[in-house]
């Protein structure tokens, strides 16, 4: 998808279609008290040629509500699109990317190849903030996941283009339109990833997917297998992929800024089991086709790199993701195995289904010893987490609340939904092993904060922070802004924690 940035006046514009938001601006309450919608544009044209549907009270403006307008007088655009944001006083930057990706997925079937879209102007709404958001939901909107179909018609927006007020800001909104393209573009290259079925997805060929990458972008890379693990006796990874054919990738991607000599080394470090079988302890056949998707947290880290590299924030910045399948032959691993980690820490293995916590366990340990200071880590981890959290929020964790503090002032900027879960002693105990020194289930009750807890025992004191990702990697159904499918969740929130230091 093209993209582009204008400041011509939109009554003006000849295209297939010009996109508008609108807002709700009713306050009153009770059965008499009717929704008020208003559009977020000082273009009087375009006002007007709305001005009698909104006054009909067909359109309520609620959060990714449509109303489509053909032929509207006075503007020179074929058709008019107005996407609700729902209350004025509730409307932020994420509801205006969202609109955004309402008007692209609103184009798509009726093969719109050219889209114009009317910058918000509202006092409460910063332009820049809503014109980086509005570019990265043009990008979510745009992704299908129908990549293999052999009738597949290609619907996208050929051309993307925002319009927005020329002033003494002006530059400031160019360099937001350039990052809103680069942001949406890696989380697109994220979900390209998680797309893939496990056969087309190997751990090689994630690796091959990420080297390709961080040459295009400038990442330094390397990409090691089996005798890597071996080296670093990373056991707890080993173990993991010990029971298939295809041999694990150990991903490290280097983000080393010129000049940055000093400061902190962040470390980023990501879930990658391209296909969970759930190996010994054998995942029920419903719904296992999905587990292609358990690389996600990986997946998440990569896409971050890539904005990361294109972006060059002042801060040194190491991805590892650790890429593995985990079946069910011979050679796997067994519950009651007990297995050495690279941090020397032994681990019971009570069911081989709690994998993504096995290799991540060496992954940690691993960006500490390459001088990361700071850890966050992303992955599929737990179903316990969907139960507690449903797919509305994904699950956060951490031992320090400074360092948390920074990540939740960059949901602000990413618009994502995490919900930071407890710690604790009482947690703790609940992982430690007869035989080893912990195992890698605490039982059914408070399954993710165990698996976090297990975690925890490998950042150690580093500054680190989890995210569980399991209910918010995939969409299960689609939305007016976004298809079903994979979702390149966290990837921004990531990002924007990376760039506050």
């Amino acid at each position: 998808m093209r993209t582009q940035l204008s400041f011509a006046n939109a009554f003006e514009i000849e295209t297939e279609l010009l996109a508008v938001v609108a807002v709700d601006t009713q306050t009153g309450k009770g059965p008499e008290a009717k929704p008020q919608p208003v559009l977020l544009t000082a273009d009087a044209a375009v006002t007007a040629a709305a001005a009698a549907v909104l006054a009909s009270g067909e359109f309520k403006a609620g959060a990714s509500e449509t109303l489509l307008l053909h032929a509207p007088q006075g503007i020179a655009a074929k058709r008019l699109l107005i996407v609700g944001l729902g209350k004025q006083a509730k409307a932020t930057a994420n509801h205006v990317r969202n609109a955004a990706g309402t008007a692209v997925r609103y184009g798509k079937p009726r093969f719109i190849k050219e889209l114009v879209l009317v910058l918000p102007e509202a006092g409460a709404l910063a332009a820049d903030a809503c014109m980086r958001a509005a570019v990265e939901g043009a990008f979510v909107g745009d992704f299908d996941p129908d990549t293999y179909r052999s009738d597949r018609k290609d619907v996208s927006v050929e051309t993307f283009t925002l319009i927005a007020k020329a002033g003494p800001d002006k530059a400031v909104l160019e360099a937001a339109f350039a990052e809103g393209v680069i942001v949406g573009e890696s989380q697109n290259f994220t979900r390209v990833l998680v797309n893939e079925p496990g056969n087309k997805l190997t751990p090689t060929i994630l690796g091959q997917r990420a080297a390709e990458m961080a040459a295009e972008v400038g990442l330094g890379c390397e990409v090691h297998s089996t005798e890597k693990l071996h080296e670093l006796k990373m056991g707890a990874f080993w173990s993991v992929s010990q029971g298939s054919e295809e041999p694990p990738a150990l991903i490290v991607l280097r983000y080393e800024p010129e000049g940055v000599n000093e400061g902190p080394i962040l470390g980023l470090v990501g879930k990658g089991i391209t296909f969970d079988s759930g190996g010994i302890s054998l995942k029920p056949g419903d719904n296992m086709e999905k587990m292609k998707y358990d690389m996600a947290g990986g997946a998440a880290m990569i896409g971050a790199m890539r904005a990361i590299a294109l972006l060059k924030p002042r801060v040194r910045v190491i991805g590892i993701v650790c890429a593995a399948e985990n079946m069910p032959d011979g050679k796997a691993q067994k519950p009651g195995d007990v297995q050495t980690a690279m941090s020397g820490k032994t681990i019971e293995i009570i069911n081989t289904d709690a994998e993504g916590r096995l290799v991540l366990a060496d992954g940690l340990a691993y960006a500490r010893q390459l001088g990361a200071t700071h850890l966050i880590d992303a992955a599929t981890l737990t179903g316990a987490c969907v139960v507690a959290l449903g797919m509305v929020n994904a699950g956060a964790f951490s031992n320090d609340d400074e360092t948390y503090g920074r990540f939740e002032s960059a949901l602000a900027i990413s618009g994502e939904k995490f919900w930071r879960l407890p710690l604790g002693d009482e947690y703790a105990e609940m992982i430690k092993s007869d035989i080893g020194d912990i195992k890698n289930t605490g039982g059914r009750w408070g399954g993710a904060i165990t698996a976090a807890e297990f975690l925890k025992v490998f950042a150690e004191d580093t500054p680190w922070i989890h995210l569980d990702i399991a209910g918010m990697a995939w969409v299960e159904d689609s939305r007016p802004y976004i298809a079903k499918g994979p979702s390149g969740v966290a990837v921004r929130s990531i990002l924007e924690w990376v760039r506050s230091y």
